[in-house]
């Protein structure tokens, strides 16, 4: 069974029903035959985002990822110290934190990245957009 991890603004665009949501990434991610998941890592980055006023969400960002995470099928991935010490040895291709902690984990899990960031690529991930 194909596995993807979502990347923060690609699971936003997916909740958002938004048009730049790309054709291939809504494919992948509305295929039943597909497990989709959502870092812990991105539920960080929205609540930190929220905080800053950056970021609107409809409700409190326990409620609003437990609400996507049931109404869509994703799975939760938690963030695992295998995970981190895949960071400690990557190279700084991309220097925000949460995409290499998204990296790292789709490495470690061997998921493709659902991402409009091309820069991921240069880790040797899939990354479907």
């Amino acid at each position: 069974m194909p596995r993807f991890l979502l990347d923060t603004n690609a699971f936003l665009r997916w909740v958002d029903a938004a048009p730049d949501l790309s054709d291939a990434a809504r494919r992948v991610i509305a295929n039943e035959n597909n497990v989709c998941f959502l870092s812990m890592a991105s539920c960080w980055e929205m609540a930190i985002k929220s905080n800053l006023g950056k970021l609107r969400i409809s409700k409190p960002i326990e409620n609003f990822v437990s609400e996507h995470l049931t109404a869509n099928g994703f799975a939760l991935l938690q963030i695992e110290l295998r995970h981190l010490s895949k960071i400690e040895k990557m190279p700084f291709h991309h220097r925000d934190p949460f995409d290499r902690l998204l990296i790292a984990q789709a490495i470690s899990e061997k998921l493709a990245l659902v991402s409009s960031d091309a820069v991921l690529a240069a880790y040797g991930v899939k990354v479907v957009w």
